[in-house]
């Protein structure tokens, strides 16, 4: 099959790109419609709107932030939706987006005037689910770069890591990329067990054998 063919056998997949796309697009020109759905710490502990940490996966603050989010979720999404079946993705794929959501308002508790929106975390997570089910899949870092899956995934997180404990201000949530990714491989781990096991396998396969 090809790109498109995989994709239209992906229909969480392709669910989640047209809402996330129509959703921001609504959104771009609508400042009350972003303020209702965004993640804004402030209306979250006063208010008690959680459901903030779901409706803020599907506004993008521009055109460049949602096709480089829905551009790896075309890519990864179709591939681990076939793998894990549609149930098993869209847990993936909430679990991912909600856990990016829990450690962006334990991070950010105090500061009342933090606000986020984006569907970064889910798409880590479903990155690094990918990656534990893919890990020796090549992938073209900006394009041009050719990585494993496995080691882009782990070099994600360290970086997420850090950048997040860092306090890094460049309007760049890496604590949400960090929560969906550890997520997505959490969420693997726990369904699916011979995933990693078997990465594990094929990893300790491709080291030298001692004479």
């Amino acid at each position: 099959m090809n790109e498109i063919q995989i994709l239209l056998a992906s229909p969480a997949t392709l669910a989640l790109l047209v809402a996330n796309v129509v959703l921001s697009i609504a959104a771009f020109n609508n400042a009350a419609l972003v303020h209702r759905l965004l993640f804004d710490i402030n209306r979250i502990r006063r208010n008690k709107e959680w459901y903030r940490g779901i409706t803020s996966g599907f506004i993008h603050a521009d055109p460049f932030h949602l096709f480089m989010n829905m551009l790896a979720l075309y890519f990864m999404g179709p591939y681990l939706e076939l793998t894990t079946g549609t149930v098993g993705f869209l847990v993936i794929y909430f679990a991912a987006l909600l856990a990016g959501s829990a450690w962006t308002y334990m991070e950010h508790y105090r500061d009342s005037n933090y606000r986020a929106l984006g569907a970064s975390g889910a798409v880590s997570g479903i990155t690094t689910a990918a990656a534990v089910f893919f890990p020796f899949a090549e992938i073209r870092l900006f394009f041009a770069l050719p990585m494993p899956l496995g080691v882009f995934a782990i070099c994600y997180i360290v970086f997420s890591a850090w950048a997040s404990r860092s306090n890094i201000r460049d309007g760049i949530g890496h604590g949400a990329h960090l929560g969906g990714a550890l997520a997505g491989i959490a969420i693997v781990c726990l369904f699916w067990p011979e995933a990693p096991q078997r990465a594990w396998t094929d990893f300790m396969a491709t080291l030298p054998t001692s004479l």
